[in-house]
Order: C-alpha cells, then structure tokens, then sequence
C-alpha cells in the first residue's frame, strides 16, 4: 500500500508539467546569480548554493524526463577524451587524494556550469542576458573594489591596484562584451550604460598594472575592432594614456625587467619535471606541484641554467599550459589543446561562413574573448577559480551561437 501510494504521488507530480515548467525557470535564474556573484568575494554560499541547486535541478528534470538536457556540442568529445585522461591519471597521481579533489572540484564542476549554460541559455534573448550579467557584475565590482582601495583604505592611486588575484580574466572578459555590445546597439540609454561599465572595468583594469591583461586587451581589441579602426585608435589612445600617468608602467614594461622576469625560471623548472613524468604527469592536484614531501623542487630547479635558477622557488608553474602538462602529461597537453582548437574552429566556421550578422558579431566577440584568455592563460595557471569560470563560459557561449547558427541554417534550408 505504501508503496503504490508512492508510485500514485509519483504520477501526479510527473502529470502536473506546471511544476516542472517553474524548475525550467529557476535554473536559468540561479546560473545568472551564481554568475553574478563569481567576481565578488565574501560571496561562497551564496555561490554554491546557486550551482548545487542548479545540478539537483536538472537531476530531478532528467529522472522525470521533463527536459532535453544535452551533451550535444562539438567540444563534447575533446572534453570527454580530456576528462577521461585526467580520471586515468588519478591512478598514477603522486597526491591521490589532492589530485580526486581537485578532479571534482576544478574540472567536473566547470564542466557542470558549461553543459547547464549551453541548455538554459539556448535563445539569443538568453545569449544577451548572460553578457549582460558578466558585464553589470565586472562594474559594479570594478567600482566598488576601486572606491574600497583608493578612497576608504587609503592607497596611493600611483600604485598598484592588487586587493584581488586573478581578477584581471573577469575585468578584460567583461571590457570586451561591453565593447562589442556598444558597436552592435543602438539604443542611446544602452550606448550610456555601456561607455560607464567601460570606465570601471577599463579603469580598474589599468590599475592592476598586470602586464599579460594589458597584452590581452591590445590583441583582443586588434582582432574584434578589426573593421572598425578609428575606434580601436581612440583606444590605443586611451590605453597610452593610461600607461603614461600610471607612473608603475614604466618600471614593469623596461626590457631589463621583462628579461629577468622570474616566469623564465618557472617554466624552465616545471620543464624538467614534465621530463621525469611525461605521460600522465604528476596528478591533477594543483598542490602536488608545491609538496616537498612529494616533488623536490630544489631538485629540478638545480638542473636548469644557473642564471635562471630561482632564489626563492615559486610553488606553481605560472602558465596554463605548461600546468596542464605537468599535472596530465604530455597526452593531457595534447587533449587539452584539442579543446581549444576545436572551439576556433567553431570561431572561425561562424564568422567565415555565416549571413546572420548576429552570429557573426558576436562570433568575433567571443573568439576576440579566447584570444585575451588565452594570453593572459599563458602568464597564470588559469584553470581554477575565477578565471576557469570566464574560460567555461566563452566555450559555452560560443556553443550556444554555434548551435543558434545550425538551427538558422537548417531553417533556411527548409525554406527553400
């Protein structure tokens, strides 16, 4: 009896689809908090409780079938293929229970938000609401973080803005959205709202002095403002100007500095580790790398040219790339690539080859945003935390567009 009494409750709750239909819209709703909340600190459970009920909510619409939740996407197999060689390598990790944490918590998490995005924000009108919240998020912080340093605590705006690591992937992300939507809008009180968030988000990013975002801005703006070159010379502008106030530049930019830059050294130490674990690295724990109990460091940093032999050992590689080899190995370098080309690929065959000019646009948009990822990828281990967020959704939203371009094709098709 208790159980058919079970079952009957079962049945009426998949019968009454108005249920399922208010989870539908919640999921959207919680990824553009959790999404919003990611650049702002102090923030974790409101977080976690966004992406947790996220998941458990696409678990109870898949069990009643009540959504056609996909992995549909061509960066689904080069994800897969790179999933599965991280799982094998938790076998042959040197910390096994760091590298099974980090498993979960920096790879399958992001890889959760990527395949929740790329099914709930499926529309264009979605498509535009998640730029927005990267956009309104990366501001308000900008602003905020930038009255809290300079004005409250006091600090000498000539200096340094470094209250926040790693923030820098949200800043040029956020700069290259607001960008793109200010070509492509037309209303005036958007173009207002735009030119403001750009203030900020340009503002703070300067302030940070980081060399590899400003590399990052100055290529991704070449590429997105490609066709539009009195606007990227109003920039170029901007940002000499900015550099010729903030007086830190100067002393960051001479090429003594940059020939001695102790990244050198780094990449030259984590290259003689990747020589002892080539195949499947060291694991995919990030404090592997700074164990002495489990890798002596001094060791490999012996082998490398005394001129770059670190004084002071740095506990991570510094580079995005050379990290994932040395905690997958050289096939974890080679899959992880794999995911990386395949999503210019998609860049590429939606800009090249498309008529629909809002594809196109922002086809440029996302693939000018992998390009600032990247470079600022190739300076910072970026495949956690913040920055790991901003890599997952670029993939997501170029997925997204991908899949907007196939259905119009198809459409266009049937049309004729």
């Amino acid at each position: 009896m208790v159980l058919s009494g079970e079952m009957l409750l079962l049945k009426k709750i998949k019968a009454n689809t108005s249920y399922f239909k208010v989870l539908n819209q919640i999921i959207p709703i919680l990824m553009v908090i959790f999404l919003f909340f990611s650049p702002i600190p102090h923030t974790t459970s409101i977080k976690e409780i966004c992406f947790y009920g996220s998941v458990i909510i696409v678990l109870i619409l898949t069990c009643f079938k009540k959504t056609d939740f996909s992995f549909k996407s061509p960066l689904t197999l080069p994800i897969a293929l790179f999933t599965a060689w991280a799982f094998i390598g938790l076998f042959f990790a040197l910390d096994k229970g760091n590298s099974i944490h980090d498993f979960r918590a920096h790879l399958l998490k992001y890889l959760a938000i990527y395949y929740i995005v790329i099914n709930f924000f499926n529309s264009r009108k979605r498509l535009i609401v998640l730029s927005w919240t990267i956009i309104i998020s990366a501001a308000i912080f900008s602003f905020g973080a930038i009255t809290y340093y300079y004005i409250i605590l006091g600090h000498d705006v000539s200096g340094r803005f470094v209250l926040f690591a790693y923030k820098d992937y949200i800043y040029v992300f956020a700069l290259l959205l607001s960008v793109s939507h200010l070509l492509n809008n037309t209303k005036l009180y958007s173009k207002a709202v735009l030119l403001i968030c750009i203030l900020g988000i340009g503002t703070v990013t300067l302030l940070t002095q980081t060399r590899s975002a400003l590399l990052a801005v100055v290529l991704s703006l070449i590429f997105l403002l490609n066709k539009n070159k009195k606007i990227l010379i109003v920039f170029v502008i901007i940002l000499l100007v900015g550099i010729e106030i903030i007086p830190g530049y100067k002393n960051r930019f001479a090429i003594t500095h940059i020939l001695r830059n102790e990244r050198i050294g780094i990449n030259l130490t984590s290259l003689e580790i990747i020589k002892s674990y080539p195949s499947t690295g060291i694991g995919f724990g990030m404090q592997t790398y700074g164990n002495k109990n489990l890798l002596d460091l001094d060791k490999y940093n012996a082998r490398i040219p005394p001129e770059y032999r670190q004084g002071h050992i740095v506990a991570a590689p510094h580079n995005t790339l050379v990290d994932v080899t040395v905690r997958t190995g050289l096939v974890g370098l080679a899959l992880f690539l794999y995911i990386q080309f395949t999503f210019v690929w998609m860049g590429w065959k939606v800009i090249r080859h498309r008529r629909n000019d809002f594809i196109r646009n922002w086809g440029i948009c996302l693939m000018a945003s992998f390009i600032a990822y990247f470079t600022q990828s190739m300076f910072a281990d970026a495949t956690f935390g913040l920055q790991a967020i901003v890599f997952y959704t670029i993939l997501a939203m170029m997925t997204i567009l991908w899949k907007l371009d196939s259905e119009s094709n198809a459409a266009r098709l049937q049309n004729q």
